[in-house]
């Protein structure tokens, strides 16, 4: 109980007051897009470039963590991917779509902030590790699926372009990128950058979840229950539960696989509901499967919490 109040509740009351100002009309749908563009495109960009920058490259870019989380994340994908196939009779399209929700965990907005409040900002550097391969895993990974399932012509070609130009174009990614070019190349960075970019950073997390709240409250829970239902089952339980097998099987720190599981037990991000609607499939399945995951969070995250090391 203690961990539930002290560490969970604070976080999913920050996402909460955000879903509460705009279902209560406090807060205009533009307020909350803006404070969301602020977020992922400048503030957390300065996060990650300044998690990365100054992170042992050597000791927390260790193949067993990255190989047990991402194992983790493919096993997901597939459990997700199958199970809207061969139980549900989603057409192929969707199966991917619902297959990408159980696969993109929500390691930033949720993962970043859970695993600070429980075990300190000293513990977050295997998260960041995790991190800075999710989005191109990822995306890789759900854009190649679903244009085998198309099977047009020049499928995967136009795939691998998308996936250079989202690379590209993304400022989460962008942030990382510099992050690393700073680090390995060790170039001295102005201390008036260095603070500005910690300003930012500081704001972050707070500002981000209570916008996702927001963002939250526009999608209403629709759609197929039974779908919805075995994407929260294997991402708040299927997914994790995988990591910590492989995770230990690869002897991880505690730290490392305190951090592993834990990313692997959040609820679908938003990104899933962007790869639904970028491809106008499974989009009311994914809209509601980030809803109501999100709030399962608030019990599953607890019960992970009481039986991690």
């Amino acid at each position: 109980m203690q961990a539930l109040l002290e560490v969970i509740l604070p976080v999913f009351l920050v996402t909460g007051f955000g879903y509460a100002a705009v279902w209560r009309g406090l807060l205009a749908d533009s307020a909350v897009d803006g404070l969301m563009k602020f977020t992922q495109n400048f503030a957390i960009p300065c996060l990650l470039y300044r998690a990365i920058a100054t992170l042992d490259l050597g000791q927390n870019f260790d193949p067993a963590l990255l190989g047990s989380f991402y194992a983790g994340a493919t096993v997901g994908f597939l459990a997700g991917f199958l199970g809207a196939r061969l139980l549900f009779g989603r057409p192929w399209e969707d199966s991917v779509a619902i297959g990408f929700c159980t696969l993109f965990s929500n390691s930033v907005l949720l993962g970043l902030p859970i695993t600070e409040r429980a075990f300190g900002s000293e513990a977050l550097a295997p998260n960041y590790a995790i991190v800075a391969l999710h989005a191109p895993f990822c995306y890789i990974l759900g854009f190649t699926a679903m244009e085998i399932v198309r099977a047009s012509g020049g499928g995967l070609r136009r795939a691998a372009r998308s996936i250079l130009l989202a690379m590209v174009r993304n400022a989460l990614m962008i942030g990382i990128a510099v992050g690393f070019v700073v680090n390995v190349t060790a170039v001295p960075v102005p201390a008036v950058i260095d603070d500005a970019a910690d300003l930012m950073a500081r704001a972050a997390l707070p500002a981000a979840l209570f916008g996702l709240g927001g963002v939250l409250y526009r999608y209403r829970p629709e759609g197929d229950a039974g779908t919805i239902a075995w994407i929260c089952g294997v991402s708040l339980v299927l997914h994790p539960a995988t990591v910590w097998v492989l995770g230990s099987a690869a002897s991880l720190s505690t730290g490392q696989f305190r951090s592993a599981v834990l990313t692997a037990a959040m609820a679908p991000g938003v990104n899933a509901y962007i790869f639904a609607n970028m491809y106008g499939v499974a989009k009311r399945v994914a809209a509601s499967a980030v809803l109501i995951g999100t709030g399962l969070s608030v019990i599953s995250a607890w019960v992970w919490l009481a039986v991690l090391p």
